[in-house]
């Protein structure tokens, strides 16, 4: 827990932030629409006596009061996908459209990309890249599964990926993912500043790449599950400063608690118009923690 000291005074009501660290993260998943509806699924959720509680605030989004959900036979199928509830803020955020070309350009497993699809339904062209031939198998499993079936699979360094006009490009980056602390404490003992700035470098370039790929008018989303400032606000500042004709989006999801970007950082400045990102801690929505921000590209 020592490593979270340094985001005290920027984190409010810490104390409460180190009590839900250590507390299980709630089993969730998203409703496919690819494969089904929500009314449908949920009626087969009720005969099954599956115990499950809707979002407040995304109508396809569940709790699960299951241990094993990947064995529900609802997501063998592919009319559920298991996914952390704080992940699916950034495809919401993206915004894509059917018959839209949209490239996720950190792609694996597969959670924002079929999370994707199913808002394009299936219509349009969706790149999903993943550098990692480990996880590109998880990647093609997941889509398939889903029946995400406008999605073409590729494996390049997302930092060269080739020239192509995208209207909507995700970035979710590799990060040091103290986010995801409730699934796995030992990601906090993990952190050192020396690991988050050698991401930074990674990062800032892919987030590079991909205002390169949007065309005019066209949206990037960049998102971490980090609460490091040097991969969130210092990337997308650095981007914006670096790339002309970029310009940063207020985002927001209503019914879910957050705190703006940081303007300011350990004597580094970030400027007022960081604002507009967004900051999600896991005590404020019982979930990981998320950083998203929106580019729009003029």
């Amino acid at each position: 827990m020592d490593g979270l000291e340094r985001y005290r005074g920027i984190v409010p009501e810490f104390e409460r932030l180190i009590e839900a660290i250590v507390r299980p993260l709630p089993v969730t998943a998203r409703i496919n629409t690819l494969k089904t509806d929500r009314d449908r699924l949920l009626f087969r959720l009720r005969e099954a006596k599956v115990p499950f509680q809707p979002f407040s605030w995304y109508s396809l989004g569940l709790k699960l009061d299951v241990e094993k959900p990947g064995n529900l036979i609802e997501n063998l199928m592919g009319h559920i996908h298991v996914q952390e509830e704080i992940s699916m803020v950034s495809p919401i955020i993206l915004d894509p459209k059917p018959g839209e070309r949209v490239l996720d350009l950190c792609a694996a497993p597969g959670s924002k990309t079929t999370q994707i699809a199913s808002m394009m339904v299936n219509r349009g062209l969706l790149v999903a890249n993943d550098p990692a031939n480990t996880r590109v198998a998880s990647l093609r499993s997941n889509c398939e599964r889903a029946g995400a079936i406008n999605v073409v699979v590729t494996r390049y360094d997302g930092r060269r990926f080739p020239s192509h006009e995208f209207d909507r490009v995700l970035v979710d980056a590799p990060c040091t993912g103290q986010g995801m602390a409730r699934k796995d404490l030992s990601v906090l003992d993990r952190w050192s500043l020396k690991r988050s700035l050698g991401l930074q470098r990674l990062q800032r370039a892919l987030l590079r790449r991909a205002t390169d790929l949007a065309k005019p008018g066209g949206t990037v989303v960049y998102s971490t599950c980090t609460f490091a400032p040097e991969e969130n606000e210092a990337v997308v500042s650095w981007v914006a400063d670096q790339v002309e004709r970029v310009r940063l989006e207020k985002v927001s999801i209503p019914g879910l608690e957050s705190c703006p970007g940081l303007v300011e950082w350990d004597g580094s400045l970030f400027g007022d118009e960081m604002e507009k990102c967004i900051r999600y801690y896991p005590h404020q929505n019982d979930t990981g923690g998320f950083f998203v921000a929106k580019l729009i590209k003029e």
